[in-house]
């Protein structure tokens, strides 16, 4: 176990150059956290692995993640390979790992970490292969140009096969797979790998956690192979290679030197042109610790990375920031998360400058100055006081009130502003309301803190109804929030049945006017505005534009019409749903000299937009779902007719072990009971997996319906 009360003097001692912050990513079920776990016990972080069935992991701290045996939050931890008590110090790496969820419900979590890590593990099932939520979290990944290890694990599982497994990361991935280790066997008969450069073979004797691997000569059945696959290696590395001399050696049927070779897989791989790729049984303890070998010598160190670039607010251009610590302070904050102990933590990676506990920051996105409390090192949820952090470092502050997800902490005197983060729009909501009057207040409270931590968390207001509608992506997602609001804060509450977050659109341009007049005695109200409205493509949001010329309508009244507007999308003009995908243009109006006020303009562009998406073809949209569904071929042709008659578009089916995988875009509406409905199909052999997809107009009959309910319910 390392000893955490001399954090600091072994930061002194390890140099960023042999940092590694990097992210653990895959499906769910892959084997993210086993593999974590094993990370911890073999760096000496732990003395017991957890076990995920036993609910004993460090990393899987929370009470729903122990109980349903998933990930939910992010984690984070910090260890030392190789293990601090058994290495000289100047061959000591520290890795900062974030281990994160699998669920596509909280991918949020997974977002968020890839943001602010400088590589990532990819894990998947050898069975499996490249499962949906694999192809999801890779494109996060490339999002942020996150270069990656593959480590194909569970080779010890039935059906587990490594070649089909590295074919799927190449057609489904579009990657270039290095292949480093071959398996030894498969399924009961794995036993260890093969290391390709080195030409050794690592023989793992037993499952237990304390096995060691002795090297061993390759054995003689798979020389031949070895020899192919090293070949093949070798020439990938010298081709992609930013070293030239590696190159003219192989090209002149010289072999480089090993050092050589391994550094220029290194540059391949932080340049995203190779991405080496292990084996082994995490759960069996083998193959674990060539992976963290790995990690230290392909993925890269802060040093790697090129510097951040961000807006310099001040200076009104875009700036760099090298990570050293004494460099200007830029810091990222990813995660907000509240802690029964010490309140209100804010996790943040620090991309150059230095932070030292007590001292002041400033909130570029806000304006806001802030007091850093107490500066945590996080292993989970227990927490390791330091004094000081510098660039390249992650880590979580105490008393930043005002500091939300994805806001940039600077200096005041040498602002910048860092590339936020987005994330993806909720797409299920539900009505809820405190059961009783004590719960009331401790509702809207809790509901607030859970949003501060959840950006695809979302609390809205209905007008009409007056009540609290809470949405997030995924029933599970909101089951959890509901869950941890009566463990958390003890606050119960009463839900409604999840309903579909449609959204309104509109397809034609169209002009509007909104027109709002009062007088009752004194000052009266004056406001009128007339509106364009143009459809945008798909996701290009809302955008507020104003072409008043002269005087029709005085300057300081142009951001009360777009207020106005923007309350107005909110509550939808059709159904009640957001409208989305909208350019407004304010052109023309008239004021009042003595009753013109931002109220009036406010409800005067309020009014204008309803006018003008009436007249612009509205239009509903409803989320589409991915859906994978895996069962036994005998029950292809049931699962299929079921999928057709929740208007279903079948993509196509492909053989995975012995199973038939069915790949389809269903609409969410439709999706509702599924689980059980596979179950009874299939005599619960057949599993599925969903993850939003895109919004798609709703047909015409179908809206009619929807738009129908809604006027009845509203004259309730």
């Amino acid at each position: 176990m390392v000893d955490s009360d001399n954090y600091t003097k072994k930061k002194d001692v390890i140099p960023t150059s042999r940092v590694r912050n990097i992210g653990i990513i895959a499906h769910i079920d892959a084997g993210k956290t086993t593999t974590t776990e094993r990370f911890l016990f073999y760096t000496g972080k732990t003395y017991k692995i957890g076990d995920i069935d036993a609910g004993t992991t460090q990393m899987d701290w929370m009470e729903q993640e122990k109980e349903r045996g998933i990930t939910i939050q992010s984690a984070a931890t910090t260890c030392f390979w190789p293990p601090y008590d058994k290495t000289p110090p100047d061959k000591i790496n520290r890795i900062n790992i974030i281990d994160t969820p699998g669920h596509v419900d909280f991918t949020a979590e997974v977002e968020r970490s890839l943001r602010v890590l400088d590589g990532a593990v990819m894990v998947f099932d050898a069975e499996e292969g490249v499962q949906s939520q694999s192809e999801t979290v890779w494109r996060q990944a490339d999002k942020y140009n996150v270069p990656r290890i593959c480590f194909i694990n569970k080779m010890d599982k039935l059906g587990a096969d490594f070649m089909m497994t590295i074919g799927m990361i190449k057609d489904r991935l579009g990657a270039e797979p290095a292949i480093m280790a071959l398996p030894i066997g498969a399924e009961k008969d794995f036993k260890g790998i093969i290391l390709l450069l080195e030409r050794k073979a690592l023989i793992w004797e037993g499952d237990e956690t304390g096995a060691k691997f002795h090297e061993t000569e390759v054995p003689s059945d798979m020389k031949e192979e070895v020899e192919t696959q090293r070949a093949i290696l070798i020439e990938r590395i010298c081709e992609l290679s930013s070293n030239d001399s590696l190159l003219e050696k192989h090209l002149e049927g010289e072999e480089p030197s090993l050092g050589e070779i391994k550094k220029g897989l290194r540059g391949a791989t932080i340049s995203y042109k190779l991405v080496p790729t292990y084996c082994g049984s995490s759960l069996r303890n083998k193959g674990v610790q060539p992976l963290l070998d790995a990690v230290i010598d392909f993925l890269p160190s802060p040093l790697d990375i090129p510097p951040v670039t961000g807006y310099n607010p001040k200076l009104e251009r875009d700036e760099k920031r090298a990570p050293k610590a004494d460099e200007p302070l830029a810091a990222l904050a990813f995660k907000v998360q509240t802690d029964p102990h010490v309140g209100r933590l804010t996790y943040v990676r620090l991309y150059s400058g230095t932070l030292t506990s007590g001292s002041y920051v400033y909130n570029i996105s806000n304006g806001k100055k802030e007091r850093v409390g107490r500066l945590l090192l996080m292993h989970a949820n227990n927490r390791e006081e330091i004094k000081e952090a510098v660039a390249g470092e992650i880590v979580a502050i105490v008393g930043l009130k005002d500091t939300s997800t994805g806001d940039t902490l600077a200096s005041e005197t040498k602002p910048i502003i860092l590339e936020t983060i987005t994330f993806p729009d909720p797409v299920i909501s539900l009505a809820i309301e405190p059961k009783t009057r004590a719960d009331q207040e401790k509702l809207g409270y809790a509901l607030k803190r859970l949003a501060e931590e959840d950006p695809t968390f979302q609390i809205k207001s209905d007008r009409e109804t007056g009540q609290t509608i809470i949405s997030g992506m995924g029933e599970l997602h909101l089951e959890i929030l509901i869950d941890r609001m009566k463990r958390e804060f003890r606050v119960e509450a009463n839900t409604g049945q999840p309903q579909v977050a449609y959204k309104e659109t509109i397809k034609e341009i169209a002009t509007g006017e909104g027109k709002y007049i009062r007088q009752s005695g004194g000052r009266g109200q004056y406001g009128h505005c007339l509106l364009r409205v143009e459809p945008q493509e798909k996701g290009q949001g809302f955008e507020f534009v104003s072409e008043i010329k002269g005087a029709a309508i005085p300057r300081e009244y142009i951001p009360a019409i777009g207020k106005g507007v923007k309350e107005a999308m909110e509550n939808g003009v059709l159904a009640g749903f957001p409208l989305i995908d909208m350019k407004v243009f304010v052109y023309d109006g008239s004021y009042h000299e003595v009753d013109s006020s931002e109220i009036a303009f406010k409800i005067a562009g309020s009014i204008a937009l309803q006018d003008a998406a009436k007249n612009a073809g509205l239009a509903l949209l409803e989320p589409i779902m991915k859906v994978e569904v895996t069962t036994p071929d005998d029950y292809l042709g049931e699962v299929i007719g079921d999928l057709s008659s929740k208007r279903a578009r079948i993509l196509g089916t492909e053989t995975r072990a012995k199973t038939k995988v069915i790949n389809s875009l269903v609409p969410l509406a439709e999706m509702g009971r599924y689980a059980t409905r596979l179950r009874t199909l299939t005599t619960g052999r057949a599993s599925f997996y969903m993850e939003p997809s895109h919004y798609e107009e709703v047909p015409s009959n179908i809206t009619e319906q929807i738009v129908s309910k809604n006027k009845k319910e509203e004259s309730k």
